[in-house]
């Protein structure tokens, strides 16, 4: 496997560090809002709950629109207005003494919906056979973002109260705003939309078997996490005997470590082109998580063991699905698809909380994470029948002189080549973006072109 440019590394520390701070901000908020949100004028737990998911339905709704825009006027504007609403939201929520203020912020917060137009941004600063590693890093940003905002959270609220964590975000959301506009490389490979309407670029995307599988997957990983995630501080705290200020403590080693465990995955999955093995494996491990918990959560070891399998799968999962994502999705709609498995992402997340809330209140914790187990259980049978995605490499041709009207013939003529398995033609650049296969390219029939070629 190739390393990746100096290029690529800025990108991909710089996206990530971006989307951590976004992520932070909106996670701090989940292991203490519960508490502290009682303090609130009209609150009641219905409401309490709304405010914590409402993000993930203003993000669910706008996934998708803005991921299409960004296909047609450029990422990095986006971002940033994204995270000015992040920061709007975080103040709006700060002054707040209602609790429909914070629902108001909250919903602001999430209207900033750039995760799809930022892994879509990564997508186009990198080549494709370093996305898998740089999704991957994308990945852990988000499941390192997780344990530091569990840790962050109950410290912040706890010195300078709920205004006080909000405040925090603005901050975070400015910071955002700060790495995007100045250290976020801009993107020179970009390729440029192909369908001719929105609704025919939105249809492809939105049924393509492959894609639907890995959305339907990304759906039930995070309505898993959500509802998990109702019912484990509490038995922290019970079972465990652990004050709610001292959970980071427990979230961090155990995320940290899982980091670490889940690399030699990625390296398999890529390198020995392993991808769909790795893949069920990665759910298998939240499946044997979930059945471990249903059995054994009486005591703080059974739970960290059970935690420990469910972030072991939720990381390598994370970092595997995006890059997935990436690879298979129609070329020119990397900004759709993202946005439609961003939205199939929050949509979980929005669902799970209730769901997990509801039940953990009315059943055995045992049940509930048995019912958890089936779910994913369902989502393995699925991903199972998923074809071994190509290997493809990216490379660019650099054409002398090429027309508008022989573009079509050009494009026909390379799809032609053996090994070729996508061509995108950007007449106005005078180049074609190819996804090929190099164990299967002839090279000598793809330099009779009129053209020089480079990796993209």
């Amino acid at each position: 496997m190739s390393a990746m440019t100096a290029g690529e590394r800025r990108a991909v520390a710089t996206l990530a560090s971006l989307f951590s701070l976004r992520m932070i901000g909106l996670f701090m908020i989940m292991p203490v809002f519960a508490i502290y949100g009682r303090e609130l004028a009209g609150a009641t737990p219905a409401l309490i709950g709304l405010a914590v998911g409402m993000y993930a339905l203003t993000q669910a709704l706008l996934q998708i629109p803005l991921s299409q825009l960004s296909d047609r006027i450029g990422r990095k504007r986006l971002i940033l207005l994204g995270m000015l609403l992040f920061a709007l939201g975080g103040a709006v929520a700060a002054l707040s003494t209602s609790i429909w203020g914070v629902i108001i912020g909250r919903a602001l917060q999430g209207a900033g919906a750039i995760s799809g137009v930022v892994m879509a941004l990564l997508a186009d600063l990198t080549r494709i056979e370093q996305r898998t590693k740089a999704m991957a890093a994308i990945g852990m940003s988000i499941g390192l973002s997780f344990g530091l905002a569990f840790g962050l959270g109950p410290l912040l609220a706890g010195h300078f109260g709920l205004a006080g964590l909000f405040w925090a975000t603005v901050i975070m959301g400015l910071a955002g705003m700060a790495v995007c506009q100045w250290l976020v490389p801009d993107p020179v490979t970009s390729v440029p939309q192909t369908p001719v309407t929105y609704w025919q670029q939105f249809r492809e995307s939105l049924t393509h078997r492959e894609l639907l599988r890995l959305n339907w997957g990304i759906f039930t990983l995070h309505l898993v996490m959500a509802a998990f995630f109702m019912s484990i501080p509490v038995l922290l705290r019970n079972s465990g005997g652990l004050e709610a200020r001292l959970h980071g403590w427990v979230y961090l080693p155990v995320l940290f470590l899982s980091f670490i465990a889940v690399v030699p995955g990625i390296i398999v999955a890529e390198k020995k082109r392993r991808m769909k093995g790795v893949f069920l494996f990665g759910i298998g491990l939240i499946v044997a998580g979930m059945a471990w918990l249903s059995l054994l959560h009486g005591s703080l070891t059974q739970l960290v063991v059970g935690l420990s399998l469910f972030f072991l799968g939720f990381n390598l999962l994370e970092a595997l699905l995006p890059s997935l994502v990436s690879k298979i999705c129609p070329p020119g709609s990397k900004g759709t698809a993202m946005g439609i498995y961003s939205t199939s992402q929050f949509l979980g997340a929005f669902l799970g909380a209730p769901i997990g809330a509801v039940l953990s209140g009315h059943v055995s914790y045992g049940f509930l994470f048995a019912v958890l187990g089936l779910v994913v259980a369902v989502w393995w049978a699925v991903a199972a029948g998923m074809e071994q995605p190509r290997f493809l490499n990216s490379v660019l041709l650099n054409f002398r002189q090429l027309s508008v009207d022989e573009a079509p013939l050009m494009a026909e003529r390379l799809r032609a080549v053996p090994g070729v398995y996508e061509v995108v033609m950007v007449v106005e650049e005078q180049v074609a973006y190819l996804k090929v296969d190099r164990q299967q390219l002839d090279e000598a029939a793809l330099g009779a072109f009129p053209a020089t070629m480079a990796p993209a």
